[in-house]
């Protein structure tokens, strides 16, 4: 028996800009959760009648893939999309818009669908609705900010590198609907018409002919915490950090017109380790292998800034997203009911939200004034018991194991001192003054936005 779900939500946007947003080719990977396992494998013709979309999607151990097509097309009121094949026995997705008045509308997401078989009957029911409020809470919330934040912003070409990596997967669709042309740089032969090949162990970059970017953003580096600091992989993390932004740094003198602007990335590991004290960007460096990196990383930008170049230095703190990163690795303890504190769970993390950051770095491309150090964490840094009782807390999981020190230098050995039990407390001076507004300043609000826990939805 076919069922129905509808959710409708207000936008302060006329209904043009609304239905506009929606056309947008990135706005598919935009409305994406970033706790679904998605993956596009194809997508053309847009959302206008006949229309395909191909979807992976991860449902347990398991690939489904997902066909739908689209109807129903009326522009700036409708569209429809369908399941051709896929995991529901029928799909109907109508998306409508309606005026409110010339500044406000409403928009309308109404499901019908069918499981097949009657799997699970009432179960199965219940499961996908809930999946669906999850689902629907998050892409209306996305499209609400997107659309109703300050629209009178510069944007051109941005080129981009770690364009694949938990970040750049977030900034690439964001800047896009912004309005960015963004090119990525890829390190194998390039293959479509937004993608530029680099080699930076090598020191290329083999740009087009008559190539000329407004703005580069990169963020390519080996993971930190990918594995056990031996003397090979820090040499590797060091390395992916320098040569690549080295090569980048002499490979946009080569250009005609060098950007304006250059956001490159760093860390608040520059810091080191620094218990209770306050760290705005004006703090010095501290000791250790990740506050070597950083000063060694950022130092590499500093030819750019000769030739003209406006070079921000991403001061990066923990990145909250199940996509990847930090709370990535947390989750499966902590949803099993076997999280806790890192060792007295009395040091302080910076942390950042996925939505917060790629914000924070569209808004520093539109400031001229602002150069060098940028902290990139919340103004609520908080110590990592607070933040294990607050996962804790959304998970609706007990967080009652803690992780002794000894057994994390014994797994971790160095990484573990700098990286996991390493006290941070930083704060976005730089960013704030320049007038960013965070969507998700509190770590609890964060944490449910990132993981699709609404208080009402669990």
């Amino acid at each position: 028996m076919s069922e129905c779900f509808t959710r409708t939500i207000r936008i302060n946007r006329p209904v043009r800009d609304v239905f506009a947003w929606h056309e947008n080719a990135a706005a598919l990977s935009r409305l994406t959760p970033p706790w679904e396992k998605v993956m596009v494998v194809h997508q053309s013709g847009g959302i206008r009648d006949g229309a395909k979309v191909v979807l992976k999607s991860k449902i347990g151990p398991a690939w489904l893939t997902w066909e739908v097509e689209h109807f129903g097309y009326e522009e700036g009121s409708l569209f429809c999309d369908r399941q051709l094949s896929g995991p529901f026995k029928s799909w109907t997705h109508y998306h409508r818009f309606d005026a409110i008045d010339e500044n406000a509308c409403e928009l309308t997401d109404e499901i019908h669908f069918e499981l097949p078989l009657g799997v699970f009957g009432k179960l199965g029911s219940a499961f996908t609705r809930g999946k669906l409020a999850r689902l629907f809470a998050y892409r209306h919330a996305i499209t609400k900010s997107d659309l109703e934040s300050d629209h009178g912003e510069w944007s051109g070409r941005v080129v981009i590198s770690g364009a694949s990596g938990v970040i750049g997967q977030a900034l690439v669709p964001f800047l896009r609907m912004r309005g960015w042309a963004v090119d990525r740089l890829v390190r194998r032969k390039a293959q479509r018409d937004d993608e530029i090949e680099w080699d930076p162990t090598a020191g290329i970059v083999k740009w087009p002919i008559g190539y000329a970017p407004e703005a580069v953003i990169h963020l390519a580096g080996a993971n930190v915490a990918g594995g056990r600091w031996t003397a090979t992989r820090k040499q590797e993390i060091l390395a992916s950090r320098v040569d690549g932004t080295r090569t980048l740094a002499r490979a946009l003198q080569q250009l005609e017109k060098v950007p304006k602007v250059w956001l490159s990335g760093s860390a608040t590991g520059f810091y080191g380790e620094r218990g209770d004290e306050s760290l705005d960007e004006s703090a010095h460096s501290g000791q250790g292998f990740l506050a070597e990196v950083c000063r060694a990383w950022e130092r590499e930008t500093e030819i750019t800034s000769e030739i003209g170049v406006r070079v921000v230095h991403l001061r990066t703190g923990v990145v909250l997203t199940p996509a990847g990163g930090a709370l990535a690795k947390m989750l499966p303890a902590f949803l099993s009911g076997a999280g806790g504190p890192l060792g007295d769970g009395m040091q302080w993390m910076s942390w950042i939200g996925i939505e917060d950051w790629i914000r924070a770095a569209a808004h520093l491309l539109n400031c001229p004034d602002v150069s060098g150090a940028v902290n990139l964490v919340s103004p609520q840094a908080v110590r990592n018991g607070i933040f294990t009782r607050e996962l804790a807390k959304v998970l609706c999981r007990p967080a009652i194991f803690p992780i002794p020190r000894t057994v994390l230098k014994l797994l971790f050995g160095q990484m573990a001192n700098e990286a996991l039990l390493a006290s941070t407390r930083v704060e976005p001076n730089v960013l704030e003054s320049s007038g960013f507004n965070f969507l998700h300043p509190e770590l609890e609000n964060t944490l449910r936005q990132v993981l699709g826990k609404t208080k009402q939805n669990g």
